[in-house]
């Protein structure tokens, strides 16, 4: 019988070794895993977190562990690449730091035994990722177990799968379930017994077989059905010897069937399903990767609040368990390998390698229904055509190790539609942030819509989208201002313009919480993005989390919006109201401001503001409470301070009806006068613009939408810096030419 040992605890650390010990070292760090040595560097900003080479060490004598006839070391995650010693015989080596891989340590066990792994997160050319918005920490920071099987037992060295793959095939209410498993050591005599059991536990189809592969009915199947109704059937199979019981393993599955639609958007079970949701990054503040259980059920009951169908787990492969629970919660999930942002001509192997163990190691999870070839790989250009090869050759892997699931990118929003590359796989989505990195909120409906003029047999869908915010504040959110009110603003129009697509096959937020990525230096709080609708630490739930619960979830709930935006200047103030449900009642001081309806259940109200102001809103039985106390000054605890800007906007003067640094370039370059400024400040910048950013006509259309301070502020982490001296002699001319 299969034994498995877990071996987390009482593991020696260092990043100090220069080579593989001979003995247990007595000066290294004592760790636990999960473990992650970046689980604070990299997240405090300077894009100076350790990337290099660790070295854990471990004892483990022979009769600690259940007696049998093979022994494998089971890693679920090691970033990015790690080898493998016991007793000083390097054993493995492995490159791709986010899904499951296994050693074979039978051979070299004797009574006392030392382990030692080396795991490696320094720049490379070969293994992904090495360029992207988020830190890749490194670690042993999933589990590891040592499973002790049968000289007969289900492989375990198949690029880290379970041993069996499951696949169901609906027919009216019967479904045949094909069960195909993968033995080593097989011998004659020895079987196979084959169960489907319900969620229940009761037998519902069995079979015996010296076949590694068998078809199982299921009458009047109980189908998956996303979060109404998330249905879980398991499959398992035992190898016998006579009665005598070698090995069995089980998995859960479900049954179900669905369709990309390129006109009714996703269909699940032959029914539209829209799916509106999210991306998740796995990390939490202060744990980097190393996440506990219930860290990722947190994570879980979160997007389930929001009311959310679907989730995109960017950018590489998650932990099991995180999959298991969307199976057990319904979530329709895109799953993908972290082929992101910088091509790399010899990293092709390492992409097929990934992506092999991404399909074979979660083939049976029912939630997944898309695989995700790259990300936002046309940086430095969409025409490389070994980039362009490289994406069929994954495309064609995907569909010959699964002809059940479709294939989707992510692309880069300024990859131009007619790209060769966008139309390799089965499904689309772009990244889109007009109304933060340019543009404006507007622009983004419109831009589908061409899209789905153009190719209207293309499922096209959005894959990210959002804006960042932190606690600052403002009764006149603007662009790139970081406020919580303008993420608020942004999201309720976005809601409205994608939600309203019909056609649009899924649609993500990026993201659903804050993450670490070590090399920014945005919103005053270094080395995150805070694009999410929840805090890095999960602790507060932004405004914007609310205005998707009141669109998606099926929970009466009613929420003030601005609770942190206490102190506020003006004699009348706006409050916005986010309730699911269809009419809110607002009271100031316990008197009645009126009653609203709201069919985007978005209810805005004018609010006297004098003294001490204690806000209820009310829905039916529901009450949410906030206040707002009337202040003269501006209170500047709200009012964004960059750590290490060159600049801030509100240092910068602008005179009325005169432009500044803090006028939209479009605005400017509709001037002669302001065009003649911008061209020669962009002449002056000279060529080393940041990756990606080719000045064709979509960069330029996006680049619009920025204030000149923030092209300047973003283009400078990208080492294309202006000095403030600079800056503020450039605001001088723009503060001569008059606005039209």
């Amino acid at each position: 019988m299969r034994r498995i040992v877990n071996f987390n605890t009482k593991w020696a650390f260092t990043k100090e070794a220069a080579e593989v010990p001979s003995s247990m070292p007595t000066k290294w760090n004592l760790v636990n895993l999960p473990h992650s040595w970046n689980a604070i560097d990299g997240q405090d900003g300077g894009n100076d977190y350790y990337r290099g080479t660790c070295y854990y060490a471990k004892t483990l004598e022979k009769a600690e562990l259940p007696e049998a006839d093979q022994y494998y070391l089971e890693l679920h995650g090691a970033n990015s690449s790690a080898d493998v010693y016991v007793n000083g015989k390097h054993l493995a080596h492995h490159d791709g730091g986010y899904s499951t891989w296994r050693v074979n340590i039978t051979d070299v066990l004797v009574d006392y035994n030392l382990f030692v792994i080396t795991v490696d997160n320094a720049e490379n050319t070969s293994v992904y990722p090495q360029m992207a918005d988020f830190t890749f920490y490194g670690g042993l920071y999933r589990d590891v177990n040592i499973i002790c099987v049968s000289e007969s037992h289900f492989d375990l060295d198949y690029f880290g799968g379970p041993g069996l793959k499951v696949t169901p095939e609906i027919s009216g209410n019967v479904a045949k379930v094909e069960i195909e498993c993968y033995l080593t050591g097989l011998k004659p005599g020895q079987s196979l017994h084959y169960i489907i059991r319900d969620k229940e536990g009761n037998v519902t189809a069995e079979t015996k077989s010296s076949s590694t592969k068998a078809t199982l009915e299921i009458p009047n199947v109980h189908l998956w059905h996303g979060r109404r109704d998330p249905y879980l059937y398991t499959a398992e199979i035992t190898l016998m010897n006579g009665e005598a019981i070698l090995d069995n393993i089980s998995s859960r599955f479900g049954c179900r069937s669905f369709q990309i639609d390129p006109d009714r958007g996703f269909l699940l079970n032959g029914e539209e399903y829209p799916l509106r949701g999210v991306s998740r990054h796995q990390d939490r503040w202060g744990v980097g990767n190393a996440l506990l259980p219930e860290h990722h059920r947190e994570d879980m009951d979160l997007i389930c609040e929001m009311g959310a169908t679907t989730i995109r787990l960017a950018h590489y492969q998650h932990d099991q368990y995180f999959y298991d629970l969307c199976d057990e919660g319904g979530m329709v999930v895109w799953a993908e390998i972290p082929y992101i942002s910088k091509h790399m001509t010899g990293g092709r192997e390492n992409t097929i390698s990934q992506m092999k163990e991404l399909i074979i190691q979660n083939y049976n999870h029912p939630s997944i229904v898309v695989w995700g070839l790259s990300n936002e790989i046309t940086m430095s250009g969409e025409e490389d055509a070994d980039l362009i090869e490289n994406h069929r050759i994954l495309n064609n892997l995907a569909h010959e190790l699964d002809k059940t699931r479709l294939t989707v990118i992510a692309c880069l929003s300024m990859c131009h539609i007619d790209s060769e590359y966008v139309h390799i796989p089965d499904a689309v989505s772009y990244n889109h942030y007009f109304g933060w990195y340019g543009g404006d909120t507007s622009m983004n409906g419109p831009w589908f819509d061409s899209f789905h003029e153009k190719y209207p047999d293309t499922p096209i869908g959005c894959s990210e989208y959002g804006c960042e915010a932190l606690n600052w504040h403002t009764s006149t959110p603007m662009q790139g201002d970081y406020t919580e009110e303008y993420q608020a603003y942004y999201h309720e129009e976005l809601i409205k313009q994608l939600f309203s697509r019909k056609y649009l096959w899924a649609t993500h937020v990026w993201n659903m919480f804050d993450f670490g990525a070590d090399a920014r230096n945005e919103g005053g709080e270094n080395g995150q993005n805070h694009k999410g609708l929840v805090t890095f630490d999960r602790k507060y739930k932004k405004d914007s989390f609310y205005a998707y619960k009141a669109w998606l979830s099926d929970e009466p709930f009613v929420h003030i919006c601005g609770k942190r935006y206490v102190d506020r200047v003006e004699d009348t103030t706006k409050i916005t109201v986010y309730s699911n449900q269809p009419e809110v009642e607002l009271f100031a001081n316990g008197v009645s401001l009126g009653k609203k309806a709201a069919p985007d259940h978005f209810f805005y109200f004018e609010v006297p503001n004098a003294g001490e102001t204690v806000l209820e809103a009310v829905a039916g039985e529901l009450r949410d409470n906030s206040r707002i106390r009337k202040v003269e000054l501006f209170n500047e605890a709200y009012r964004l301070k960059e750590k290490g800007a060159v600049l801030n906007w509100f240092d910068i003067t602008a005179p009325e009806g005169y432009f500044s640094l803090n006028d939209k370039m479009s605005d400017i370059m509709a001037s002669p006068e302001g065009k003649r400024v911008i061209d020669s400040m962009m002449k002056n910048l000279g060529e080393s613009k940041p990756a990606g950013m080719e000045m064709n006509e979509g960069m330029m259309k996006m680049m619009g939408g920025f204030t000149v301070l923030r092209l300047t502020n973003l283009m400078g982490t990208a080492g294309v810096k202006m000095t403030k001296e600079e800056l503020l002699d450039l605001n001088a001319e723009l503060n001569k030419i008059q606005k039209p």
